[in-house]
């Protein structure tokens, strides 16, 4: 019990200050997440409650399996996205079976994290490159604010599956704009960047002690959706100027859903929850390892996938839909001071009060300003730093960053993570396939050997030392040969060729067919092989493949010095 549910093993320490700090966490965390939620759900085409049922059950489940002090889990700002232009391009939206097939797409996102948490293979996720993800936030930063201006500016815009369209749209709207939804949307904003921006550094200014900083700080969005409801309510701007409200929310627990299990539905489906299924695993684990480093702590990868995962199943049974962690959110709670993951069970447990109690309150809440706090949220999507840095340093980085978000924009979020998924295989192919080699000399005065490009080194006519930085598998043999060929012909008194494999990690079927061919092809024009410093796990296989056994006596040195002092140059 203690190996699969952390939460017991980390209450056997708890202190009364711990229950306390967690509990002040859960209750600001939950303050946050009611506005949130019901903004994220409009974002994914559901009704608003969906957001705090999608809060509820996967917050009990991941405050019992997570093993993150401080991830905050439930609806985001992408997943919603994807959500809604997955599910929305197959039935419409507001629709029964809109609704249904949202579940199906949790539960489809639950099996497939929770399996790769139990087959532990959630390293999968690390050929998603973090060029490629910038990019698609980038991009999908833009779609949501495209999708959320509409509520801003009080009009009704068509649902289109490209930005273009999107952007068309809106232009031939823009006469219809409400202007007292357009207000309640400026002012929303304008509070929320004070409160994100300024607050915190005003409280501190006036002297409110430290512990109540936090908490007042992150009651920008509390109060911007209760302050326009109560104009709402009181001055009836809905009837009298036309200005879309949540409406009538359902009071009460969610009750027990059914997905749609649709063999057909669920193929279609599949490539959105992959996605889903391996972008909220890495904005999951990225955000809990980040707040672990600054505390010295650890997380276990897998067991989060597997808490992430059974919290899927949880939304799928009870109204919700693809939940993960939330940057800011976690943020907060770590702010707060959250000593454990009982801060989650605390936000679902007041979340649930609310569901009960307070869903009246909740009726003339305005569209402009949930959209609003959508607005602030994905601020954080655009990494602009990272942008610069990558453009920066890596053209080839830069290109697939670029693609990615063009593809994003130009054929849908769906078709972009898929470009950026094959992009980021690419890379890797292509970095491996070339890798860097260099030919090495000798340093003066010393046994060091080094690049003759970068510095003055003694070399030999009848000697070429390559040095190989990279493992040797199939793609990358050809690049190899190549390279071996060129310092052939640069070299035409070459008798020895000295094949340096201190990063050599591996060496897979292909490139000992390779080597194979190499040997037999250097014997043929009376140059003979040499390996030199290959590690002791890759001669193993060279020796059980009989390759090194066809090597001349004496062809094997432990250093790239030995070999040339063997050969008697030194």
């Amino acid at each position: 019990m203690l190996k699969h549910i952390p939460l017991l093993n980390t209450l056997r320490t708890h202190t009364r200050q711990d229950y306390v700090a967690d509990g002040l966490a859960g209750l600001i965390v939950a303050i946050m997440l009611v506005p949130q939620g019901m903004a994220y759900a409009v974002l994914a085409g559901l009704p608003p409650q969906h957001g705090l049922y999608a809060s509820l059950l996967p917050l009990l489940i991941y405050g019992f399996l997570g093993t993150s002090r401080y991830l905050a889990i439930g609806p985001v700002a992408i997943v919603s996205l994807l959500t809604s232009a997955a599910v929305g391009s197959i039935v419409p939206i507001g629709t029964p079976d809109y609704i249904g097939l949202v579940l199906t797409l949790a539960l489809m996102v639950a099996v497939i994290q929770t399996l790769m948490g139990i087959l532990r293979i959630g390293f999968l996720v690390n050929f998603l490159s973090h060029p490629v993800l910038v990019g698609f936030s980038a991009a999908a930063a833009i779609l949501i604010g495209l999708s959320q201006i509409k509520s801003v500016l009080g009009v009704k815009v068509p649902r289109t599956d490209y930005f273009y369209t999107d952007v068309i749209a809106l232009l031939q709207r823009i006469g219809d704009v409400n202007w007292v939804s357009l207000v309640i949307g400026v002012v929303s904003v304008g509070v929320l960047l004070y409160f994100k921006l300024r607050s915190a550094a005003d409280l501190r200014r006036l002297q409110i002690s430290e512990k109540f900083v936090v908490p007042l700080s992150k009651l920008g969005p509390l109060l911007v959706v209760g302050i326009a409801g109560i104009l709402t309510s009181v001055f009836r701007l809905d009837q009298t100027w036309g200005i879309a409200i949540v409406g009538e929310v359902p009071r009460g627990l969610p009750s027990l859903t059914m997905p749609n299990s649709s063999p057909v539905l669920l193929r279609q489906l599949l490539p959105t929850a992959l996605a889903i299924g391996f972008v909220g695993y890495m904005e999951s684990i990225s955000v809990a390892k980040s707040l672990a480093a600054r505390k010295r702590e650890q997380v276990d990868a897998n067991q989060e996938l597997l808490a992430l995962g059974i919290a899927n199943f949880g939304a799928a049974f009870t109204g919700g839909y693809p939940v993960t962690g939330g940057f800011s959110r976690s943020l907060v709670n770590h702010a707060a001071g959250a000593r454990s993951p009982l801060a989650s069970i605390v936000t679902a447990c007041l979340l649930a009060i609310a569901v009960v109690y307070l869903t009246p309150l909740f009726v003339y809440i305005p569209m402009a300003a949930l959209a609003a706090n959508i607005l602030i949220a994905i601020t954080g999507l655009v990494d602009v730093h990272s942008l610069k840095h990558i453009w920066q340093y890596d053209k080839r980085d830069s290109l697939a960053l670029v693609t990615c978000f063009l593809a994003v924009l130009g054929f849908g979020v769906e078709s972009g993570i898929l470009v950026g998924a094959a992009l980021s295989v690419f890379l890797v192919i292509w970095r491996t396939s070339q890798p860097h080699m260099a030919v090495l000399g000798k340093l003066p005065n010393g046994d060091f050997y080094r690049n003759v490009e970068r510095h003055q080194v003694q070399t030999w006519p009848d000697v070429a030392i390559l040095r190989i930085d990279a493992s040797l598998y199939f793609a990358n043999t050809a690049y190899l040969k190549q390279c071996i060929a060129d310092a052939i012909s640069r070299q035409p008194a070459l008798k020895h060729l000295v094949l340096v494999g201190t990063a050599i990690n591996d060496v897979d079927y292909s490139a000992l067919e390779a080597l194979d061919a190499i040997l037999d092809e250097l014997a043929e024009v009376d140059i003979r092989l040499h390996l030199a410093a290959f590690k002791g796990p890759v001669l193993d296989k060279l020796t059980q493949s009989g390759f090194m056994q066809r090597l001349a006596p004496h062809s094997n040195h432990l250093t790239t010095h030995a070999a040339i002092q063997q050969l008697g140059y030194v």
